[in-house]
């Protein structure tokens, strides 16, 4: 038996990066997981992936930006399992980065879309699920700008700190009504795509890979943290 034998995880932005290292980490551990993202081919990149050590793993291709696509990922989750014990949300687009002044209002909607609305939307199709689970847990991965305003982050900024805020408020209003507990998770500096079109003259290899994310959180999930639960991964940058 591993740590997390029996349990159904749901992860977002799971096609690639700390996503997509998560939810691996998620079926070595033990866990069936249910891999969600738009990219369908990167799905069944990291479903193979996940097979092939020897896990389980679903793919369930969505964009978070459709509410309808949400609900039907809830609707086939409660059909099959009844209940889901661990949802980590990865998943987050970043805009350009640019002055306030000179925000795209299209682009900023769309980040929106997903950082914010996605992320209340899920809250409202999986808290039924997560409250049915025994031991349920719901980690959200923010950024350090969320708290700490930047120059030329405010888009992205801004998203991730009314996601945040939202996701403490959820814990705070489950913290006395259920056994829901959740954890806001900085990952810090990391090797991603997102990284690198942040900071394209960074060198990879100077960063963590979202492999030294994915062990934290799993070993996170392993622990009776108070809800709501915030740390960083990285202190280094």
């Amino acid at each position: 038996m591993t740590a997390l034998s029996g349990q159904v995880a749901l992860v977002t932005g799971a096609s690639k990066g700390i996503g997509a290292a998560t939810a691996i980490a998620l079926a070595q551990a033990g866990a069936h997981v249910v891999l969600t993202a738009r990219d369908a081919k990167r799905l069944e990149t990291v479903e193979e992936a996940i097979y092939a050590a020897g896990g389980s793993a679903t793919i369930a291709p969505v964009d978070l930006g459709d509410a309808d696509g949400l609900a039907r990922l809830a609707n086939a989750l409660a059909e099959r399992w009844k209940m889901l014990d661990i949802l980590v949300h990865c998943a987050a687009v970043l805009p350009e980065l640019t002055s306030v002044r000179d925000i795209d209002q299209a682009q900023f909607s769309k980040t929106l879309t997903v950082n914010v609305l996605a992320t209340q939307a899920l809250i409202a199709r999986f808290d039924a699920l997560l409250r049915a689970s025994a031991d349920p847990r719901f980690i959200y991965l923010t950024t350090s700008v969320a708290t700490t305003p930047r120059a030329y982050w405010g888009a992205y900024a801004a998203s991730k700190a009314a996601a945040e805020n939202l996701v403490a408020s959820y814990a705070e209003e489950a913290r006395n009504t259920s056994k829901v507990r959740v954890a806001i998770v900085d990952p810090g500096a990391t090797r991603t795509t997102m990284r690198a079109k942040a900071y394209p003259g960074e060198d990879p290899a100077s960063v963590q890979p979202p492999e030294a994310v994915a062990e934290r959180l799993v070993a996170l999930l392993g622990e009776q943290f108070a809800s709501p639960h915030r740390e960083r991964v990285n202190q280094s940058s």
